[in-house]
């Protein structure tokens, strides 16, 4: 492990402990007047940005200049014939073949006949680098980590390992690559390390700075999640700024944060997309790579310490991937600590990577310098036979995969021993017998060395390990502050969703039906009155029905982004759970009023101003109270389907209740009708209809509707309330 001497900066008060952090800052403020603390500024800086950026350390610019001799020779060989460009690792294989050998650093310098030095993203057009403050310099050690899950079934209990005793490091200005097939335990291991599963069934030693995990790091960690979890109808800008505003500390203005927010933009080359859509399953978008991209801006924008992404590649292609992985080696040349899992890279992202985890069913198989893992696996008596990616030589090796590849001389005498089906295949040993083989292989050559290494303290301020022990939460904004952004986000979100043509046109229709099939309807007589009573029960169950099967999605679709942003402490519960009922209120009031005026005129209820208004607050109270049943039964159950069949049950048993149906309801049951809103509000609306009448309407004899509206009053807050008890509970059991 490289440890370097402790240098205070003093404009920033950060100890920086690496020679390339030092380089770094130096250059910086060489080139541009930037004022380092607690303010961010803007500096744009023109031209494509290559391979070859100010961060870069010495060694990676005489590799460039070594690459580049090394191709104008040939070229000039070739006397100007079209050269095919061949990655590293095929070039090296292709040296071994012939007898001669390279050492691997001279192997490792011939990158430069690849051109993803050169990689421009063609649809984000040339980036800009944004000089922001320093970051907290942190060191992650992880020693024998283990994990263990306990799967239920009807005969008991079984413990099933998923990690075996992994160790490893990554420093600032390092991409340490998790590397390993499906189900080998890459993102339960970056999920241990990020500090989002804190199990007791876990075990090992996980520090920073020497330290172990405190929620103030929470603060320090960036974390980007494998599915790309977004607001669809929201822009990338105003995805941006609603993470700046929320997560960037208090002590920067309204103005500051959203500067900040553009600087990310301008940062990732999404300043053509920036008015784009998100997007998602039905809403037309941002590509796979842009879409990526914002994930990223949304944890970079806070200036973290430490960057975890969960599989950034998947799903793009080549180039796009390149530019996400060159991207991230960007992040990580400012100082920060970059730790990401990878499925199958192609051979230019492979040697993106500093440093390299192989994991095999849940074992460390290599742990250490990527450009050296072809070194190690040879000296194991494993290399491949014929020029391959060398992902793909480590990924098949993980797998037991010996196809292609140099069988060490200890499997071969095994194979020979055991001549069974069980233990051989092909002539091959099985996949079991390689992973024994590489997992024994890695304890008695490497892992006693790189434990040793891990025991070595960091040598580094005390202040910096104060910081990082720190248990104080911070919050980047104040309640009411958090409440009002939430507010304005829900608003621009869901105004589609519920102001759809879809859903206007199914308002309209149904109350132009009612209005035709009650038009103009009579009071005057018993019939006639009967017939309007039917509207009415009509209307207090359409009013209650539609509310309640629209607020049941509300939490079970949005639980990937409560957990994730909660995750980082970006907002209360309090302050979400307020905005999230709030922001539908004035959505959810508007069809009804366009339904009234249709329907109550086309009927011809009572004619009076006071009627009127009174029959609509008393609809908009039946509509805030079944929506906060919907939430409640949606936060309950956290289960479309679930919750869709217990609302389904409970509307039914409340509509029968209701009084219209049956009149005498037994005794030992009618109680429920007090927990109906169908009930109260069929009341209600009789009253308002009919209370210059003495006589009693369906025996409802008309007074003020006191009791009913302060029944109803209580549905709503009650409602709501056990909605927020079950969100709480939810949040405790994922430890947000």
């Amino acid at each position: 492990m490289d440890t370097g001497s402790v240098t205070t900066t003093p404009t920033s008060g950060i100890s920086r402990t690496k020679s390339d952090q030092l380089d770094t800052l130096s250059r910086k403020s060489a080139n541009a007047d930037v004022e380092v603390g607690s303010s961010l500024t803007r500096k744009p800086s023109h031209g494509k940005r290559l391979g070859a950026s100010p961060g870069r350390t010495s060694k990676h610019h005489i590799r460039k200049s070594r690459s580049g001799q090394l191709k104008l020779d040939i070229d000039e060989v070739s006397s100007g014939a079209a050269l095919s460009r061949a990655s590293s690792a095929s070039l090296g294989l292709s040296f071994s073949f012939t007898g001669f050998t390279l050492p691997p650093e001279e192997i490792a310098d011939l990158r430069g006949f690849s051109d993803e030095e050169n990689v421009d993203d063609i649809e984000a057009g040339p980036r800009r680098k944004v000089i922001t403050e320093p970051t907290l310099p942190i060191y992650l050690k992880f020693t024998d980590v283990k994990y263990k899950v306990i799967l239920k079934s009807v005969r008991g209990t079984v413990e099933k390992d998923i990690l075996h005793g992994i160790s490893g490091s990554a420093d600032p200005g390092e991409v340490l690559a998790l590397m390993g097939p499906s189900g080998s335990g890459k993102t339960t291991l970056l999920n241990l390390l990020s500090g989002r599963v804190t199990d007791t069934t876990s075990g090992g030693s996980i520090t920073y700075n020497d330290q172990p995990y405190s929620k103030s790091l929470k603060r320090r960690i960036g974390f980007v999640t494998q599915d790309d979890v977004l607001f669809p109808h929201l822009t990338v800008k105003e995805t941006l700024t609603y993470a700046a505003l929320l997560r960037l500390p208090k002590t920067l203005t309204k103005q500051q944060k959203e500067e900040r927010a553009m600087d990310v933009i301008s940062e990732l080359g999404l300043e053509r997309c920036q008015d784009t859509l998100i997007g998602g399953s039905f809403v037309r978008g941002v590509s796979g790579g842009e879409r990526k991209r914002v994930c990223i801006g949304n944890e970079i924008i806070i200036n973290p310490s430490v960057l975890f992404l969960d599989e950034p590649t998947s799903g793009l292609d080549s180039t796009t991937a390149l530019r996400i992985v060159q991207m991230l080696h960007d992040i990580a040349e400012d100082g920060k600590t970059v730790v990401t899992t990878i499925h199958q890279p192609s051979s230019r992202l492979f040697h993106k990577f500093d440093k390299l985890i192989l994991l095999g069913k849940g074992s460390l198989l290599y742990f250490g310098k990527a450009s050296e893992a072809m070194v190690y696996f040879s000296s194991i008596g494993c290399s491949p036979l014929i020029a391959m990616n060398p992902a793909e030589f480590l990924l098949d090796l993980a797998n037991g995969n010996v196809n292609d590849v140099s069988v060490p001389s200890e499997l071969e005498d095994k194979v020979q021993m055991e001549n069974s089906e069980a233990e051989t295949r092909n002539g091959k040993p099985s996949p079991t017998i390689v992973h024994e083989y590489l997992v024994e292989a890695y304890e008695t050559r490497v892992a006693d060395k790189e434990k040793k290494l891990l025991l070595v303290p960091i040598p580094i301020a005390e202040d910096l390990k104060t910081k990082v022990s720190s248990p104080k939460r911070e919050w980047g904004a104040s309640w009411w502050e958090q409440y009002s952004i939430l507010f304005w986000r829900g608003l621009k979100e869901r105004r589609h969703d519920y102001l759809s043509w879809m859903r206007i046109t199914q308002v309209i229709s149904t109350a132009v039906i009612l209005g035709l099939l009650w038009w103009h309807s009579d009071c005057t007589t018993l019939n006639g009155l009967q017939d309007q009573a039917g509207l009415l029960f009509f209307i207090a169950v359409f009013w209650g029905f539609f509310p309640v099967f629209t607020a049941i999605f509300t939490f079970p679709q949005e639980r990937a982004m409560l957990i994730k942003e909660r995750a980082v402490d970006m907002y209360r519960l309090s302050a979400y759970f307020l905005a999230r009922t709030t922001s539908d209120l004035p959505l959810d009031l508007f069809l009804p009023v366009i339904f009234l005026l249709i329907v109550y005129f086309m009927a011809q209820l009572r004619l009076s101003v006071s009627s009127f208004f009174l029959t609509m607050l008393i609809v908009f109270l039946s509509i805030v109270a079944a929506q906060g049943l919907g939430l409640a039964i949606g936060a309950l159950m956290m289960d479309v389907k679930k919750a869709t069949t217990l609302a389904s049950v409970t509307v039914m048993t409340f509509m029968l209740a209701g009084g219209f149906f049956v009149k005498r309801v037994p005794v030992f049951i009618s109680w429920i009708r007090y927990l109906s809103f169908n009930y109260h509000t069929y009341r209600l609306l009789l009253k308002v209809q009919y209370n210059h009448m003495t006589p009693s309407i369906n025996g409802i004899h008309p007074d003020n509707g006191l009791k009913e509206v302060v029944a109803m009053i209580a549905m709503v807050f009650g409602y709501r309330f056990l909605a927020y008890l079950s969100l709480r509970r939810m949040q405790l059991q994922n430890g947000a």
